[in-house]
């Protein structure tokens, strides 16, 4: 499949028109919703630790113009651009999670070396190498695609990339982060096209690694077995889901009000991180968990619809990385709600746009801007006269 896209000379067209303005509505409704939420999640431990009480919420309000500046310089950027240079996204993700490992350069916080100091704020490496491997993988299956179908070999380069990066996550150790790239590979040579009997075959290999890290680290382990009975210890090990169950059920219908959580009030560890979710369910009950989850349900089958239709338009480059966008974002923000209410054991990840964190914040944001880049070259190819096929990508 030609990609059009990085074979001709890019015509000039008027940006604003081809944004997908739904798309960009709801993400900008997201963060701003986010800011609000941190704002109230935050209160109580800002002001112990820094005697200001919106601290975090400020901090969160530049990260998030951070984030918007970020998507708006790339969805300038052509998209062919990042493919033609997907062998140094690569090379940088590795790099970076190599960094992280080494003392004195890698920072470390309870334990766990998963940042590098910035001055200002710390780089939580994994967040940008999503992005990276998302590059790399995109370029990958659309020159592979076909062999991809045929050739064991041509199978197994990202499924090895994607292992190599997810060894480099658990040596920091991030377990949460290398389970989603190992699952953004595996969903990517799924839409690409891969038999399924590979796909199967996959599955069940990530499967058992996934079982046996976990049976053979005993923090692991006490998570599961903590997520499956909170309540047999319920001031130990399930205490975290034990207050994330009660913030959640006082909120019932409507919640409690803004600002009037209690559980945010030093009985919720992470509050305004990790377990945001329970704070906004709490404070606005069914009805603001509703919204939030329509929120993420939209925004994904929003890159997933994208995506298909780039690949139709001969996009293909375009269509896996609306794709990946649309994955990262639907997995990460299910898991997150999941651990909360829950349905899966503590794993570290954020909610996007509404946890508080710079490198979250600032990747989501960037995701978001190759996503609007991708309807944006849609739109252009559509502006052509270019007609959609029937065919696979």
């Amino acid at each position: 499949m030609v990609d059009y896209a990085a074979g001709a000379p890019e015509r000039r067209y008027p940006l604003w028109p081809a944004l997908d303005q739904p798309l960009l509505w709801a993400v900008v409704a997201g963060l701003l919703l986010g800011l609000v939420v941190v704002a109230s999640a935050s209160v109580s431990v800002a002001d112990q630790a820094t005697g200001d009480a919106f601290y975090y919420f400020k901090r969160q309000a530049v990260f998030a113009v951070l984030a918007a500046g970020t998507a708006f310089a790339l969805v300038q950027v052509p998209l062919a651009n990042w493919q033609q240079g997907s062998w140094l996204m690569l090379l940088l993700a590795l790099l970076l999670l190599t960094l992280v490992l080494i003392p004195g350069i890698g920072h470390e916080v309870n334990g766990a070396s998963r940042w590098i100091s910035l001055g200002a704020f710390n780089l939580q490496v994994a967040e940008p190498v999503k992005i990276l491997l998302t590059l790399y993988l995109a370029d990958y299956l659309v020159r592979r695609g076909e062999r991809l179908r045929t050739s064991t070999v041509a199978f197994l380069v990202p499924v090895g990339v994607g292992t190599l990066c997810a060894l480099l996550l658990l040596s920091q150790p991030d377990f949460g982060t290398a389970l989603l790239l190992m699952a953004l590979v595996t969903a990517l040579l799924f839409l690409a096209g891969a038999p399924l009997w590979r796909f199967a075959a996959l599955v069940a290999g990530l499967a058992g690694v996934a079982g046996l890290l976990i049976v053979q680290a005993p923090y692991r382990w006490e998570r599961v077995t903590s997520f499956l009975d909170p309540w047999s210890d319920p001031f130990n090990s399930g205490f975290q889901l034990t207050q994330s169950l009660i913030a959640i059920g006082r909120g019932e219908w409507h919640g409690v009000g803004l600002g009037d959580s209690v559980q945010k009030l030093f009985y919720l560890p992470e509050a305004h991180t990790d377990f945001v979710f329970s704070v906004l369910a709490e404070e606005g009950g069914l009805l603001a968990v509703t919204a939030v989850i329509g929120l993420f349900v939209f925004i994904v089958l929003r890159a997933m619809a994208t995506g298909w239709a780039c690949h139709r338009h001969r996009l293909p480059f375009a269509g896996y990385v609306a794709w990946a966008v649309g994955l990262i974002i639907g997995m990460q923000a299910f898991i997150n709600m999941g651990v909360a209410t829950g349905l899966l054991p503590t794993k570290g990840l954020t909610l996007p746009l509404f946890s508080y964190g710079g490198s979250s914040m600032v990747v989501t944001g960037a995701l978001m801007g190759l996503l609007l880049r991708a309807g944006c070259e849609l739109s252009h190819a559509r502006a052509e006269g270019r007609r959609p096929e029937e065919a696979r990508p």
